[in-house]
């Protein structure tokens, strides 16, 4: 191939946000700017098993002129995503792949999903048959050293190197690219060697990527320090697990094309991947479930819930025989339920009532109703809410109000000792595969972030328990925030090196997720 003499344009294919030093919405706002500031018109995202911050990283893109790839970089179960034994073979390798269409999107969701519920063993992790089952519209691509073809090449073993090439150009076709990279890392120049040549024997196309989880070279030891509280590890730590370079950033289309002269192939491959890649998400459209109705009840939702509404306002306004249910009740349940209807959230109220009306019926204690659902005649008449609207004068309008088109928000307490009985009454009517719990992340607060931090490099307890104790107990304090408050904390970032290492790099990782776990009650149907 013949040296280029100009830069070529780039895009980068391979940029990790989760658990790096891109990880939460304000650094992707950070991320994106970044890449437009290098001139970048386009920009994927490729976590590792996870689809976390994809919703984060598609609305920062648009917003700032930047197209955004959606991708992942998936782990491949290396005998099979059920097969969850340890040992020297069973080392799950990466592999990226991008979606090219809604489609492709729709197939990378169910893959990162399987990676979890059935692949799961230390990691989300997938197999060669549910990628031949779900590739459509997407683009893969061989990842880094611990793709399965790299780590071949790396174990002198070409043959398999051919084999896996082979077989993943049987599932892509034309979308599956041989990836080059140099990060700096020794390993990486003869893998890249062996790479072109499989390239050229079995006639698949390469692509020049960079592997980012920071946005600058200087951000290195930061990433280093945030890998060492996840791992649970010291920098003083020997064998534990870190990155062997400071080239993992995000770089320039010249600095890539110094990194690869005379690949001006490879280089284009990346923009017409990125031309390739058309994700569009659309926002602000509810979808509901249907509840399903009883067998043997005639007419529709809306027949339904109304019948509903009229038994509980018997019940609730006229429980002897000859009381008769107030003209206001009335009046005012066939205003709320024109709403209703006129929203289209008649299944949204029969679902809640099915789940409150199975938690009171097996003695599962549920609060009264909070929020500003206590003010319809509805939810009291379902029995979803305690309070009279009628007795105490509360308005409709602050609940539903057709002017503005929202979604009901319907607040509503369980026993959290049986909490997971009304969970998996739901999951059972409604499908397992209809009903997910939320994830919830764990963040880096200014004191927590500094006692990591001190672990991590090692500082004395003593000393990083005195810098924590100055951090003020203030709802929403920052570190800077406390420096500003606290002289004596000012003091010592000014005077001492240690407290200033310790406090600036506490700065960079404050606020980041530290962990996932899942959500008590937030459940999606």
């Amino acid at each position: 191939m013949k040296k280029s003499e100009e830069p070529h344009d780039f895009v980068h294919l391979h940029v990790h946000t989760e658990y790096s030093l891109l990880d939460g919405a304000c650094r992707i706002r950070d991320l994106v700017a970044r890449a437009a500031s290098l001139g970048m018109k386009s920009l994927a995202i490729t976590d590792h098993g996870v689809m976390f911050g994809v919703i984060d990283f598609y609305k920062e893109a648009k917003k700032q002129g930047i197209k955004p790839i959606i991708g992942c970089e998936v782990y491949m179960a290396a005998r099979g995503r059920f097969d969850k034994v340890s040992g020297p073979d069973t080392k799950s390798s990466h592999l990226i792949l991008l979606a090219k269409n809604n489609e492709g999107y729709q197939n990378l969701m169910k893959l990162v999903s399987a990676g979890f519920t059935e692949g799961y063993y230390y990691r989300p992790r997938i197999d060669f048959e549910l990628l031949e089952k779900h590739s459509e519209g997407l683009i893969a691509l061989s990842a880094c050293l611990s793709g399965d073809i790299p780590a071949a090449l790396a174990a002198g073993n070409a043959e398999l190197a051919s084999r896996l090439t082979l077989k993943y150009k049987g599932i892509f076709g034309a979308d599956f690219y041989l990836e080059l990279q140099d990060a700096g890392i020794a390993e990486q120049k003869p893998i890249n060697s062996g790479l072109i040549r499989l390239a050229q024997k079995h006639d698949v196309p390469l692509v020049v990527t960079n592997d980012v989880h920071y946005l600058e070279r200087g951000d290195a030891k930061a990433q280093d320090v945030l890998m060492c509280i996840q791992t649970g590890k010291s920098v003083s730590d020997e064998g534990r697990m870190q990155m062997d370079t400071d080239e993992l950033y995000l770089k320039s289309a010249d600095e890539m094309s110094e990194r690869f002269p005379g690949f001006a192939e490879a280089f284009a491959n990346t923009v017409r991947i990125a031309e390739a890649c058309n994700v569009e998400f659309e926002f602000g459209v509810t979808r509901l479930p249907k509840f399903g109705l009883p067998e043997g009840v005639g007419g529709d939702a809306y027949a339904y819930l109304r019948a509903l509404c009229m038994a509980g306002l018997k019940e609730r306004y006229a429980k002897a025989e000859t009381e008769k249910i107030p003209p206001e009740a009335l009046a005012r349940m066939d205003y709320e339920l024109s709403v209703i209807r006129e929203m289209g959230y008649e299944d949204y109220f029969l679902i809640v009532w099915d789940f409150i009306r199975y938690a009171r019926e097996r003695g599962i204690p549920v609060g009264p109703g909070r929020g500003s659902a206590a003010g319809s005649i509805v939810s009291y008449s379902l029995g979803i809410t305690n309070i009279d609207p009628l007795r105490y004068n509360l308005l409709f309008e602050r609940f539903l109000n057709p002017e503005r088109v929202t979604m009901p928000d319907i607040d509503i307490d369980f026993c959290y000792e049986r909490r997971q009985e009304v969970i998996d009454y739901v999951i059972q009517k409604y499908g397992a595969d209809h009903v997910a719990q939320i994830i919830t992340f764990g963040t880096m607060a200014a004191r927590a972030v500094i006692r990591d931090v001190g672990r991590a490099l090692d500082i004395p307890y003593g000393d990083v328990d005195r810098v924590a104790k100055m951090i003020p107990f203030q709802i929403g304090v920052t570190i800077d925030k406390a420096l500003e408050l606290n002289a004596e904390l000012a003091a010592l970032y000014r005077e001492n090196p240690v407290y200033k290492e310790l406090i600036d790099m506490a700065k960079k990782l404050e606020g980041m997720p530290r962990h996932a776990s899942t959500h008590a009650a937030g459940v999606l149907i």
